[in-house]
């Protein structure tokens, strides 16, 4: 995750050497006060955020927070990377006040930024697995907490012998206290978790360690696409691949399993996440049972909005929205005022969707939702095959939750996105004929790739 804030100072001293084997601290298990499904923004620590978590919970209610980040100083040491590289118990009085109010936090090691450009995680840099685990267990004890986060980028993602080490602390660290939850918060395309990730999670488990939730930084994706749409298709789309991983889960406990983490506001590619955006995201998180929301972050992009998207999103927390999901149901026109239709007004898998004569059958009757699938005669608009090719053609099937079925309806500027292949809803030819099939096709802005909801 992109670490905003002024050049840091020097490293602190080297208080324990890379190499060095220590006994392991007494784990003393602490109370988990997270529930099932919550908002938990990240705050970069420091003497002057530290008390925004109090400023929050008055605000928003937010009692949850990803605190940000434990990085190296060398060997085994590690501190909070801004505010001068605070030690390992500073801002515990914090912590402390706000888990008396009923709320937790979760420690978030490692970073897109080092300190002095250095390594972003300790095990990196602390070569002997019993003394990281040590290290991570100091945290645990210190802070009283139960939760850690494992935001792993740039370097640190190829770092195979880092990599190694890590699984086998943790493994070590949940076998001697099975209280300690684990979390990876990895980057993430539309089409999911690329293969160094998805290889970071099957490492992890082969090496014993109960990973928690995969938090996915859908953020910053650098293609000029809508950073909402974007944002579902990659959680759709990381929904199935650890399937694979994770076998023999449900559906539900697959999505419980992912948390979903934006920046709030203009992104570093310059798309910008909405205060509306989240709404819709919380909306999606809640009707499928994500566990977790975050965003970056609290101090530099929240704190000026009076904790807007905090309040937004901590509506998930208790597993429940209190923004009913949105649907549009009408017809959907196009060239010509014809409409989107379906063939024979069949409803089998594989019916073709076409340019039809306004008729006001069920045919024509779209639901558009803020899930972001768009349903008729109980089934969802489907790229064919999930191509994301040009001339892919639009069909009728089963929904399914997959990139194929994920549209984004800007009302705006009247164009229908398929988020997968960031490519829109087009009739083949330009032609309003009736019988017209529809396709994806790379978006021009031409009169048939322009589409009106009608409710």
């Amino acid at each position: 995750m992109k670490v905003r804030t002024a050049a840091r100072s020097a490293c602190l001293a080297v208080a324990i050497a890379g190499a060095a084997v220590v006994a392991l601290p007494q784990m003393a298990s602490a109370a988990d006060n997270f529930p099932a499904h919550y908002n938990a923004p990240y705050l970069e620590l420091s003497s002057s955020s530290a008390t925004d978590m109090a400023s929050d919970l008055a605000a928003s209610g937010t009692k949850f927070y990803t605190l940000a980040f434990l990085v190296p100083t060398s060997g085994c040491t590690q501190v909070w990377e801004a505010d001068s590289g605070q030690a390992i118990g500073a801002f515990k009085s914090q912590v402390q006040t706000l888990k008396n109010a009923g709320g937790d936090v979760a420690v978030s090691f490692g970073g897109a930024q080092g300190l002095n450009n250095g390594p972003t995680e300790i095990a990196e840099t602390c070569t002997n697995v019993t003394s990281l685990q040590a290290a991570y267990a100091n945290v645990v004890n210190t802070y009283g907490i139960t939760h850690l986060d494992f935001d792993i980028e740039g370097d640190a993602m190829g770092n195979a012998a880092a990599n190694a080490r890590r699984n086998q602390a943790l493994a070590a660290l949940q076998k001697a206290d099975p209280s300690v939850v684990v979390d990876y918060t990895l980057a993430v395309d539309p089409s999911g978790l690329p293969d160094a990730q998805l290889q970071l999670l099957k490492d992890a488990k082969a090496a014993g360690v109960n990973v928690n939730m995969v938090n996915l930084m859908t953020m910053d994706y650098y293609n000029g696409g809508n950073v909402l749409a974007q944002a579902k298709t990659s959680a759709t789309s990381t929904h199935g691949q650890i399937a694979s991983i994770y076998t023999g889960l449900t559906s539900a406990q697959l999505w419980n399993k992912i948390g979903l983490t934006v920046i709030a506001g203009v992104n570093d590619d310059g798309a910008d996440f909405s205060q509306s955006d989240a709404t819709n995201l919380e909306t999606f998180a809640a009707s499928n049972g994500v566990q977790k929301l975050s965003f970056w972050e609290l101090h530099g992009y929240d704190k000026a909005t009076g904790y807007a998207y905090s309040k937004i999103f901590n509506k998930i927390t208790g597993g429940t929205s209190t923004t009913p999901p949105t649907t549009t149901a009408g017809s959907i026109t196009g060239i010509g005022g014809k409409c989107v239709d379906i063939a024979a007004a069949s409803s089998a898998d594989g019916t073709a969707v076409q340019l039809y004569t306004c008729n006001g059958t069920n045919a024509q009757t779209w639901t558009v939702g803020s899930d972001g699938t768009i349903k008729a005669l109980g089934k969802c608009l489907d790229v064919t095959a999930a191509s994301t090719a040009n001339g892919a053609q639009i069909q009728l099937y089963t929904c399914n939750g997959t990139g194929a079925q994920s549209w984004s309806y800007n009302a705006s500027s009247h164009d229908i996105v398929n988020t997968a292949a960031n490519k829109c809803l087009d009739a083949t030819g330009q032609s309003s004929a009736d019988g017209t099939r529809l396709q994806i096709w790379t978006c021009t802005g031409t009169s048939n790739q322009k589409w009106t909801v009608n409710s």
